[in-house]
């Protein structure tokens, strides 16, 4: 059996085991978002999240000139279901686990990316020859350990995941600052103001739709956000959150060696939904993974708002 199998079994059991010790679940975007510019951050607290998510990879940028060996476009269209749940036996640390699967299909990140951004910003259609038609889905896991710094409630982690599916396998770790408050004597900032950093480090291997891939992946992410996060229980949760994100790549060239990416990440959250989108804009070229999106519903935030009404 190959490794990369035998790491994502492996690491399934262990998800699997550990779960089984605890109740209901929370959310992290789909495994391969995150190499197209999605935020990786894991979450704090419980929750459980259902969404859709588009991914697109193109062959060609808008002059035809080729990214690399792969000889089709994919847009990849997941419905997912992300569990996140404190380990009751393990104070401190989370678990994932993350499934998402759908039709890979080019005609819907095609219309969004060629009638729409492209329209709208008055750049030429990106050309498209070949495309992926298939079922494709992903599996991911983390267990991530949350803890204090410099007097800061659960602010720092680290952890181990790893993904698994027809487009590739990643085992990886990574360590992080999730939503750091600033400035604690400006009363404003440190209301509504946070910072987050995060680097990760993987081992890709390839898959059904991805054949060629790097030996490994370093990938950095930062961002800023904006909300309410001191609020109050009667008000509603909102916030702005801006992300930058670059990997050394998932994807490599016609040498072998891994290309190097850039992404800017927009999300916006209100209540119980999330809409965020990425897209490599700031590598100023779009081929290779250009862009995604998902809109996401916190099912385990509704059903809490239910039960507190009733």
């Amino acid at each position: 059996m190959h490794l990369p199998i035998l790491i994502a079994i492996y690491s399934g059991l262990c998800i699997a085991i550990l779960l089984g010790w605890t109740g209901p679940g929370r959310a992290e975007s789909t495994a391969q978002s995150i190499h197209w510019g999605a935020l990786a951050f894991p979450d704090h607290d419980r929750t459980l999240v259902m969404g859709f998510t588009t991914d697109r990879f193109t062959e060609f940028d808008g002059a035809g000139k080729r990214y690399n060996n792969m000889q089709q476009t994919d847009g990849f269209n997941f419905w997912s279901v992300s569990w996140t749940e404190r380990l009751e036996r393990f104070k401190g640390w989370n678990s994932n686990l993350t499934v998402g699967a759908g039709p890979t299909q080019d005609g819907f990140s095609r219309y969004l990316q060629n009638d729409v951004v492209h329209k709208l910003r008055g750049f030429t259609p990106v050309p498209v020859g070949a495309t992926r038609n298939a079922t494709d889905f992903m599996i991911s896991g983390t267990l991530t350990k949350w803890t204090g710094l410099w007097g800061s409630d659960d602010v720092f982690f680290y952890g181990v995941g790893g993904a698994a599916g027809s487009l590739y396998y990643e085992p990886y770790a990574q360590m992080g600052l999730r939503r750091l408050s600033l400035l604690e004597f400006i009363p404003w900032i440190s209301d509504h103001v946070r910072v987050s950093a995060l680097a990760r480090a993987g081992f890709p291997f390839s898959g059904a739709a991805f054949h060629d891939v790097a030996y490994h992946s370093y990938l950095g992410q930062a961002s800023v956000g904006i909300g309410n996060y001191r609020r109050k229980d009667c008000e509603t949760p909102w916030e702005i959150e801006v992300g930058l994100t670059v990997d050394s790549g998932l994807f490599v060239d016609h040498r072998g060696d891994s290309l190097e990416e850039r992404f800017v990440t927009v999300a916006l959250r209100y209540s119980a939904v999330t809409f965020e989108t990425w897209n490599d804009l700031i590598n100023q070229k779009d081929y290779g993974p250009t862009f995604g999106a998902r809109l996401t519903m916190d099912m385990l935030y509704l059903y809490d708002r239910f039960v507190d009404a009733y």
